[in-house]
């Protein structure tokens, strides 16, 4: 028998529903399943389909006789890893059946007594190196970012490896319930960012899963799903599905789908300290399957995110940590001089505040009660002390909604609805109590969060909700809850105040007097030391950042001297880390930076090679002189910079720059960074000199470098093929800010930044293809303005795109690292080339659309 048996829905077994033991896959691939003996046990009822074998004739058969004997030993190999629970091995790009050229992508795992293989179809995309795709994913989270920022960049970077029309970071809460904290989506669909879901949206066996197997894809809700044969084994059990990539989906879920309009689904576990702390949770609104390399990458993002995440957290409460400490040892400080500041509730209170955000503290010490701010009436106050007496001793609690600890709390929640309790000694009646007040809020749902009941044929059933219109509900006599890095803090704060509290019955006040008279000492002279450290830092951002106050410009100039870096060391990588020229390399940075302006600059002076240390200082000190030229001096208007050197009479390398014809000139108002380079870097790092002066006619610069870091060549240095890229990557590449463009990079992280820059450069919209294959789908479709090709594309590079667009008349540049190894067709010796690393201006000046502007 082939057909999926159905399971009935009640009202008692919604959240008991055997969603790992539905007996069928989703028809992507088929299923295997055999025995330690590598005997066939089960197989899915398409097996017929794929390898022209029913599937009765398969089943206790020796694997061998339907597989491909190379397959066969590349399984057993990884069957050896799967040594740990719940493990899942990958195998990529198979030959599978036996006498069969199809390739497939299989999982494989071991449920029970069985090994389970699932293949499906091989995609065109190779697996790739997933470990370095998601480190260079993950190194786009930075961890300064805003929550806002930080969710919301996973949720693009997620969306742009699946492709799926919608995003989402879905956050758990304490209740169950889910909150939509980020969201990346088509831009013509209603946003779910800020929805709020019951937690019966996601029953807890599903959420258990999760735990286990932390990915999984629903390729097509409306197809049929395919049962495993035999249903039942020998001992009436079906086979466990809860590892399977394929395991067909539970009728409620895609009731609760289709109600949604969404077509194909797809989660990814978000684990912090081995809990279930949220799901990227991926709609698509027709079918859809990412290939199983895609899927790989998502899932492993989704796990180094978690780790990361929990990174951010620990971090965070670290932080809170170390402040409620520095707060404790305050507390101890003050009680040891004043054993009655204890009992203030109001300096108790303000200085616990700082730690955990309050309203009012309540203290209970030996039965006596102080209070301060908002707090419940002090006759009920023995009641919340009795009831926290029959918890657990020892233990911080909280809750933001006081009435459901005692009825009587409703009363006053406006003043006190939340508490947050920290027992302060062994005995379990002394307390310090931090309140709340109620923070009545509107909470909006993705559609009413009830599941209505509906009888059928099968008797009574919960419903997965129709509608997902957004449900507004408003919420009273809650305060805003406590967070868990609040309750750790809170609990770092309890041993100071336990500590308090054993001082005060085992040492006088004069033996504590002195304690924190020792401890003063070492708090001043650590505070000495702090401030001296956080001086030094304070300098060093200073004079790294000069007067400028615009972070864009800031970053600007960074870059700038990155690159100055960057082709000095593509020059010395060219020479071997020989001595290379002195000429190529101040020509170098005038064509990269100055574009046509670079032929008002002259060179005069005889063939020098440099070391490769002068040669890395001198290149920040050119770069620096040619943009403050550029930007203040001869090169803004229409004057020359002549540059010329010799050797003086001990042999050292003398370099005159001098400036002429450009605006008058008067010695600048304050010492920016710059010019601390230009002054100090040749001073400091080779022992030359360096002096700058400004004649009204123009920047004059004297700069000498040693003779042990000069070498005077037999012959002329050959003009490298930086220098020579330097001069293509300048011409003017196109007339005017193109409407589309083509960009052809096989790194996601890389084509992300390059869309932006381009889409505010004004380019109207950015085509991404990652292969040859999609790019010239792209140019079927639709011919771009222009092109940008990544000349690398992991197994295979873009000439052929390169010369189908010149076939087309498609203007387009390179965008490559391989530097002189960049072997071109002498027809594509021409085209322009901007060299990896690069950043959004030396692309632009590539295309010739300029620079943004910083």
């Amino acid at each position: 028998m082939n057909e999926v048996q159905p399971f009935r829905v009640d009202l008692t077994n919604c959240d008991r529903e055997p969603i790992h033991l539905l007996g069928a896959i989703q028809p992507l691939g088929l299923l295997i399943a055999f025995t330690n003996d590598w005997q066939v046990a089960r197989v899915s009822a398409n097996f017929a389909d794929f390898s022209g074998m029913e599937p009765h004739q398969a089943l206790g058969i020796p694997l061998k006789r339907l597989l491909e004997p190379q397959t066969v030993e590349r399984i057993g190999s990884l069957i050896s890893f799967l040594s740990q629970t719940d493990s899942v091995e990958r195998l990529f790009s198979a030959r599978l059946l036996r006498g069969r050229n199809e390739l497939y992508d299989c999982t494989i795992h071991r449920s029970g007594p069985l090994i389970v293989l699932e293949a499906e179809p091989a995609n065109e995309v190779s697996g790739g190196d997933t470990s370095n795709v998601v480190r260079a994913m993950l190194s786009r989270l930075t961890d300064g970012e805003n929550d806002a920022a930080f969710f919301g960049e996973a949720a693009r970077i997620v969306r742009g490896v699946i492709e799926f029309d919608r995003v989402m970071v879905y956050r758990f809460a304490r209740d169950g319930s889910g909150h939509v904290i980020a969201e990346s989506a088509r831009s013509d669909l209603v946003s779910f960012l800020d929805l709020h879901y019951p937690a019966s949206d996601i029953p807890q066996q599903a959420r258990a899963l999760y735990l286990r197997n932390p990915f999984r894809v629903i390729a097509d809700v409306g197809s049929t799903p395919v049962a495993i044969l035999p249903q039942l084994d020998e001992t009436g059990s079906p086979l466990d599905l809860s590892m399977a990539a394929l395991r067909s989906v539970s009728p409620i879920h895609i009731e609760y789908l289709k109600n949604m309009g969404v077509a194909a689904s797809l989660s990814i576990s978000i684990l912090v300290d081995g809990k279930l702390w949220g799901l990227f949770a991926c709609h698509h609104y027709s079918p859809k399957c990412p290939p199983l390399s895609a899927r790989v990458v998502a899932e492993l993002f989704g796990q180094m995110f978690g780790l990361r995440l929990e990174s951010r957290e620990r971090r965070q409460s670290i932080e809170r940590s170390e402040a409620a400490r520095r707060a404790g040892e305050r507390i101890i400080g003050a009680v040891a001089i004043d054993i009655e500041r204890l009992a203030d509730a109001e300096w108790l209170g303000q200085t616990l505040a700082e730690i955990v955000p309050c309203d009012g503290v309540a203290t209970i010490i030996d039965d006596d009660a102080n209070a301060w701010g908002s707090v419940p009436p002090r006759a009920l106050l023995p009641d919340l002390v009795h009831r926290l007496n029959a918890m657990r001793p020892g233990q911080i609690f909280s809750t933001d909604c006081l009435a459901e600890l005692i009825p009587d709390a409703a009363s006053f929640s406006p003043t006190a609805a939340g508490m947050l309790a920290i027992p302060i000694s062994r005995r379990p009646r002394d307390y310090v109590m931090l309140f709340r007040r109620e923070q009545a809020r509107t909470v909006t749902w993705g559609g009413d969060p009830t599941k209505p009941v509906d009888y059928g044929p099968n008797g009574p059933r919960l419903t997965p909700r129709a509608s997902f219109d957004a449900w507004l509900q408003e919420v009273k006599g809650h305060s805003a809850p406590f967070s868990d890095s609040e309750i750790k803090g809170a609990d770092t704060l309890r041993a100071s105040l336990v500590e308090v509290v054993l001082q005060l019955s085992e040492a006088t006040v004069d033996e504590r007097r002195r304690a924190i008279e020792r401890q003063n000492l070492l708090i001043g002279e650590l505070n000495h030391r702090v401030r001296n450290i956080l001086a030094l830092i304070r300098s060093i951002m200073r004079q790294s950042r000069g007067g400028e106050t615009d972070l864009g410009a800031y970053l600007h100039q960074i870059e700038g001297r990155i690159e100055a870096l960057a082709r000095a060391h593509d020059q010395l990588t060219e020479q071997r880390f020989a001595a290379a020229g002195l000429r190529q390399l101040i020509e170098t940075e005038a064509r990269a930076y100055l574009d046509a302006k670079s032929e008002r600059l002259t060179v005069s002076g005889p063939e020098i090679g440099l070391s490769p240390l002068a040669y890395s200082t001198l290149a920040l000190v050119v770069h620096e002189l040619v943009t403050n030229s550029a930007k203040y001096g001869a090169l803004s208007d229409s004057g020359s910079v002549e540059v010329t050197y010799t050797f003086d009479p001990a042999d050292s390398l003398r370099i005159a720059w001098t400036e002429r014809g450009g605006p008058p000139v008067a010695p600048p108002t304050r010492r920016g960074f710059g010019a601390t380079v230009i002054e100090r870097a040749m001073p400091h790092d080779l022992g030359g000199t360096a002096t700058i002066s400004y004649p009204p006619s123009g920047v004059e610069a004297i700069l000498t470098i040693p003779a042990q870091y000069v070498e005077q060549p037999q012959g002329p240095i050959a003009t490298s093929s930086a220098e020579r890229r330097a001069g293509i990557s300048g011409r003017t590449a196109t007339g005017g800010v193109p409407e589309t463009v083509l960009l052809v990079e096989d790194s996601l992280l890389i084509a992300m930044d390059t869309e932006d820059s381009l889409l505010r450069a004004g380019v109207g919209e950015v085509r991404l293809a990652s292969s040859v294959a999609h790019a010239m789908g792209e140019l079927d479709a639709r011919r771009p303005d222009f092109a940008v090709l990544d000349l690398n594309l992991g197994t295979e590079t873009s000439l052929p795109i390169a010369r189908r667009l010149m076939q087309m008349g498609v203007p387009f540049l390179f965008a490559t690292g391989y530097g002189e190894n960049a072997m071109l067709d002498p027809e594509l010796q021409e085209v322009p080339i901007v060299v990896k690393p690069y950043n959004a201006d030396s692309l632009l000046r590539g295309m010739g659309l300029g620079s943004i502007e910083p």
